[in-house]
């Protein structure tokens, strides 16, 4: 059941990358600089997330614990997440900001869907 409400969030939230005022996030340096202390939140569909300097993710979505680890390859957020003990395989996504207040993931390097956070 927990299966299948993960796949109806994240296809629901989940949209084409498009041409807007999101640029890409190109080293870890800025990356880290944007989510250092703050909570990458999506409201709508339940998801908290603190994404740390050290390379852990901590959160919950839609009241399930996710846990995990991150890493920046070759210009990518790499992640490896478990939500509600529930294994997400590894995966590394482009990274867009737009200004200061919003980050958008775009999973399978920038080639499959995307999740936007407000950054708070």
């Amino acid at each position: 059941m927990k299966h299948a409400i993960l796949a109806l969030v994240l296809a629901t939230a989940a949209a084409p990358a498009l041409a807007d005022s999101y640029v890409p996030v190109k080293d870890e340096a800025t990356f880290v600089s944007l989510v250092e202390g703050r909570e990458l939140s999506n409201f709508f569909y339940g998801v908290s997330l603190s994404v740390s300097p050290d390379g852990n993710i901590a959160g919950s979505a839609i009241g399930w614990d996710i846990v995990g680890n991150w890493t920046w390859k070759d210009g990518y957020f790499c992640r490896e997440l478990s939500w509600g003990g529930d294994p997400i395989p590894y995966n590394c996504q482009l990274v867009e900001a737009r200004g200061d207040d919003r980050l958008r993931f775009t999973v399978d390097q920038g080639a499959g869907d995307s999740a936007s956070f407000r950054l708070r």
